[in-house]
């Protein structure tokens, strides 16, 4: 992208802004009479708008050098380009964008956060407010950190929301599913929610997951759904996104790999602690090392083997080299017998407390010294299926110790657990199948920091998974990678038994 970033916008080219506008008249049959665009800069939605043929034409735009060039290539009387700080302009003073008006109003907010923004602008940002209403948990751990388009196109909506206006806006993906799921949970009517995915390398050089946004709002007609499409074969839906209370979700519409449902296995988050250079620990030349280069002299029943979300590379991995202190065995239990149980461990944190006072997360205050989060019975399981939060294409892991030790996952990692290696092993060749990763890769979002979450791991269903996917498809799983043939039907039948008993969990 090319552009000013001290105000965090990019220029949108002209050909491709008369494309969307082509595409918004002629295909969707949308003839607005007034048409707004925030955030105007230079002008090229405008003028490419010119082919609605609209009785009035609003810019808004901070920048007086961009308002100069708009008007000189505009030329129309029928423009009013308004030079104000769109944040703190009161869209209530534009009289004529009335519930009486089709009114459309279209553009390419900054693709920029608020606080990458505020960094490179004081006064090109929005206030500080909690515009989403989120609760005190939300808004101290960062969730108020928002997008500047996201928080333009909720701004439109919130004055325009019962007028029948439609807003076309350029955004990044995730922009797009946040601005779904704030209509639904605030119960904003919409009669229709499309999201048109484009190349944003090709039209602004930059490698993000971007999209057209297109909403209709509406007085009464509501939907709950929105469609999924690439701009380039826009009359084939993708993909339909859902909405529940527990967040956004596509729906699969291939049956074929049809797995979805709710995992008789609980899928579990590993640990949380923050304090990496002190409890994380590497095994090198028969001594325990720190974050800090120093060498640890700790009671070894407090260390346990741990995985990171980097080390999920093999089918079956049971060889370590990172450690970690496990202080606890359950959520805000106790820690004052470490003093007792274990000294050594509890002088090595004491001499360290400064580490774990400065950890910013809330749900560390009021609770007991040392204190971890994601523990419980669970985590002392032997036999775990794990896999990254992280990676678009996953690879599941049986993980244990040869020691007998239980294996520890960091926090952007999930597993299960079972009670045997060969339970646990025949898991990992169905999770990693090929038809179960596709199913997997089709109702997540792949442009997410972290695309596989509880929600999405607990929506496979294995007892559909059992009875779709073949034993030849398993021992082909298993040549994949790179494993020698282990499964057999016996194992397969032992697993099946356990699925078919839909227990909660099991441990």
């Amino acid at each position: 992208m090319n552009g000013k970033r001290e105000f965090g916008d990019y220029q949108t080219p002209y050909d491709f802004a008369l494309e969307i506008c082509n595409y918004l008249k002629y295909e969707r049959n949308i003839n607005p009479s007034i048409i707004l665009e925030p955030t105007c800069g230079t002008g090229n939605f405008l003028r490419a708008a010119l082919i609605f043929n609209a009785k009035k034409y609003y810019g808004i735009e901070i920048n007086p050098e961009y308002c100069k060039i708009c008007i000189e290539s505009f030329n129309d009387e029928r423009l009013q380009i308004i030079n104000k700080n769109f944040f703190e302009y009161d869209l209530g003073t534009l009289t004529e964008l009335t519930e009486k008006e089709n009114i459309l109003i279209i553009g390419n907010p900054p693709w920029i956060n608020n606080a990458a923004l505020s960094v490179l602008s004081s006064s090109n940002v929005p206030k500080k407010v909690n515009f989403k209403k989120l609760n005190g948990f939300e808004a101290l751990t960062g969730s108020s950190n928002f997008d500047i388009c996201e928080y333009i196109i909720l701004k439109i909506i919130n004055k325009y929301a019962n007028n029948n206006a439609i807003i076309a806006m350029l955004c990044k993906m995730t922009v797009a599913r946040n601005i779904f799921k704030e209509l639904n949970r605030n119960a904003i009517n919409f009669l229709y929610f499309d999201i048109l995915e484009f190349d944003a390398s090709k039209i602004f050089n930059v490698n993000v997951n971007a999209c057209l946004l297109l909403i209709h709002l509406s007085k009464e007609i509501t939907n709950h759904t929105g469609n999924i499409y690439n701009i380039k074969d826009r009359k084939k839906i993708k993909s339909i996104l859902n909405y529940s209370d527990e967040g956004i979700y596509n729906n699969l519409l291939d049956t074929k790999n049809d797995f979805d449902g709710n995992c008789c296995f609980e899928w579990r988050q590993g640990v949380k602690h923050d304090c990496s250079k002190i409890m994380e620990l590497s095994f090198l030349n028969g001594q325990l090392i720190n974050g800090k280069k120093e060498t640890v002299d700790v009671e070894d029943e407090i260390i346990f083997p741990l995985i990171k979300s980097s080390m999920f590379k093999n089918p079956i991995i049971n060889e370590f080299k990172k450690y970690v202190i496990i202080t606890q065995k359950k959520i805000n239990e106790d820690t004052k017998h470490l003093k007792f149980d274990t000294p050594k461990t509890w002088k090595y944190l004491s001499d360290n407390i400064q580490f774990f006072n400065k950890r910013k997360s809330v749900i560390y205050n009021n609770a007991p010294a040392f204190s971890m989060f994601g523990i419980g019975d669970y985590s002392y399981s032997r036999y775990k299926v794990g896999v990254s939060g992280f990676y678009k294409n996953p690879t599941f892991s049986v993980l244990f110790s040869n020691t007998g030790k239980p294996v520890m996952l960091d926090d952007t990692s999930y597993f299960i657990c079972f009670t045997t290696y060969n339970l646990a092993y025949t898991a990992m060749i169905y999770l990693n199948s090929n038809r179960l990763k596709q199913f997997l890769r089709s109702i997540t979002f792949l442009d997410a920091k972290r695309p596989y979450t509880k929600k999405i791991l607990s929506r496979i269903d294995f007892s559909k998974v059992i009875n779709a996917i073949s034993f030849n498809e398993l021992i082909r799983t298993e040549r994949e990678l790179g494993l020698n043939n282990y499964i057999t039907n016996n194992m397969i039948n032992e697993f099946f038994s356990i699925v078919n008993k839909q227990q909660i969990s099991l441990f």
